[in-house]
């Protein structure tokens, strides 16, 4: 059964690195497949943005297993998330779209990375989805990962990605 129960006794960081990941995770496919750059497009994106940041700068008060001090090697991923906004943003406002697109799909696939990840059993989303077990929270991550591979291919194929080009 559901309960959000640990969310709740969980550290104000982990609470306000939900808070950023939630809408950042529901701002994704308005940001990223929306055809028609509007409105719309950069206010989501502004959103987006901020959620982002709020997620990534939050992740540096969760310290459940340092390496290096506090930080482990996830930390390295709130960094890469960190410059990649920049870049992202930056690219926007100089009208580098194509920059601004890849730099924002691929923190999009970083967030879903790490988003997948946290159904591994003993991380505090499997706790409340999946009543912490074990062997479900591996299927689904194993599952959810096939099918967003199974889906990319699909996507290429039809963009013509894979192409070999003379």
């Amino acid at each position: 059964m559901t309960s959000f129960d640990p969310l709740f006794n969980a550290p104000l960081a982990v609470q306000l690195h939900v808070a950023g990941a939630l809408p950042a995770l529901l701002l994704t496919p308005v940001v990223l497949w929306r055809r028609r750059r509007d409105r719309l497009h950069r206010r989501a994106g502004y959103a987006w943005v901020l959620a982002m940041a709020l997620t990534a700068a939050s992740s540096f008060w969760i310290t459940g297993f340092g390496i290096i001090g506090p930080f482990s090697p996830i930390h390295l991923l709130s960094v890469v998330t960190l410059v990649g906004l920049v870049t992202g943003v930056r690219a926007a406002i100089r009208g580098q779209h194509d920059g601004h697109r890849q730099a924002m799909t691929n923190m999009a696939w970083g967030l879903a990375a790490a988003g997948l990840l946290n159904f591994l059993p003993g991380r505090l989303t499997n706790r409340i989805v999946l009543d912490g077990a074990g062997w479900p929270g591996f299927a689904l991550v194993v599952g959810l990962a096939a099918c967003i591979a199974g889906g990319v291919r699909v996507l290429r194929r039809g963009s013509g990605a894979n192409q070999v080009r003379p």
